[in-house]
């Protein structure tokens, strides 16, 4: 007697399948579990994204060890401290004289703001010889003289303020001892953890996900490598140029510039429009401002036809709007956390905007022939 045949669905159970709607929801419920934790969490958490930073950062250099036969945890150690070292070095060598250049701020800024009104006022008096007081009167003259003495003062008391209390931002504790260790173990442990958390990707989507994996550390690695490098040869340039001109506070608007320039633009404008405020302030007439330009502009030249490209070049695809945008909408969020997160998370959603426009344009939706009659 022949058994029957099982009915679909019945007996042995067939190969299991996951439904979109189960793709979905376990889309959604990491997303929503990531960002509950950042929220939650979001206090403590600068410390450890610090420390992934660095480990990023330094990953390629323990690997190329490691391949010469370093053990992995020996050159992951290694590492850790040769960057602790030289921050140590540069806080022990830049502290004092930044310091130093915050007491010749407090003690020039009362002359600075004199000169500059007084500059500003002759500037006036012959726009309203030339324009007449119907345009320029007195009161509007004053006012304006006022209001820049006063701008200026804020400026110079805030940045004194900032620079002077900058370290107590960070706790002691954390950059001494968490940081460094964390990022010890995440060096170490790097490839094992990649590996690990590649095994997790669901298997029908695994490819993509780590062509998309790929495409966004190329873009990410290229950008963080070599926009740090930017900021430490533009620092190092505008410090030097504007010391050399002989301008009192240059090695502080020159490392305020480098340091800024992470963000496009942003780092330059305001080194240039600082250092132009203290030249007139130090010397009162066009010379220093003229030396000042063309520091500034030389700067400009290198960093757009030497640096940029020989560091950077085409292969970061982040544009600088979207770059700008990322980080101050990362600060608005989450403070000094959200800014270390700004370009990571810009540089994924970019990596994904290119990728859904190309199944876009590959798509019915965008090859569908048009229309030809009623």
């Amino acid at each position: 007697m022949n058994e029957p045949i099982p009915a679909p669905g019945r007996g042995r159970p067939g190969p299991m399948v996951a439904t979109r709607r189960q793709r979905t929801m376990l889309t959604l419920g990491v997303l929503a579990v990531i960002v509950f934790a950042f929220w939650l969490f979001s206090g403590i958490l600068t410390p450890f994204v610090l420390a992934i930073c660095i480990a990023y950062f330094l990953d390629p250099m323990a690997s190329r060890l490691a391949r010469f036969g370093v053990p992995r945890g020996l050159a992951a150690m290694v590492l850790v401290l040769l960057l602790l070292l030289l921050c140590l070095l540069a806080l022990l060598l830049l502290y004092p004289l930044i310091i130093a250049q915050i007491g010749v701020l407090l003690a020039r800024l009362p002359g600075y703001i004199a000169t500059i009104n007084a500059g500003l006022r002759d500037f006036l008096l012959s726009l309203e010889e030339a324009a007449g007081p119907e345009m320029v009167d007195a009161r509007l003259r004053e006012l304006i003289i006022g209001q820049a003495g006063a701008m200026v003062s804020w400026l110079g008391t805030a940045a004194t303020r900032l620079i002077g209390g900058g370290f107590a931002l960070f706790n002691v504790f954390t950059l001494a001892i968490v940081t460094p260790v964390v990022s010890f173990y995440l060096l170490r442990d790097w490839p094992g953890i990649m590996a690990r958390m590649e095994s997790w990707l669901p298997r029908r989507s695994a490819a993509s996900l780590r062509q998309l994996a790929r495409d966004m550390d190329r873009v990410l690695s290229a950008w963080l490598r070599g926009q740090l490098l930017c900021c430490l040869v533009l620092g190092i340039f505008y410090a030097s140029g504007l010391s050399l001109i002989g301008l009192e506070l240059g090695l502080m608007i020159g490392l305020i510039s480098g340091f800024l320039s992470f963000i496009p633009y942003v780092g330059s404008l305001t080194g240039f429009a600082l250092a132009v405020l203290l030249a007139v302030g130090q010397w009162g007439d066009w010379n220093g401002v003229l030396l000042v330009i063309a520091v500034f502009t030389v700067g400009q030249v290198l960093e757009a036809y030497i640096i940029y490209p020989r560091l950077i070049g085409d292969r970061v695809e982040l544009h600088a709007v979207w770059v700008i945008f990322a980080l101050f909408a990362g600060g608005v969020a989450f403070g000094f956390l959200g800014v270390l997160l700004a370009v990571p998370i810009a540089a994924a959603i970019g990596v994904l905007a290119r990728h859904w426009l190309r199944r876009y344009l590959e798509s019915p939706l965008y090859l569908d022939p048009p229309r030809t009659g009623i």
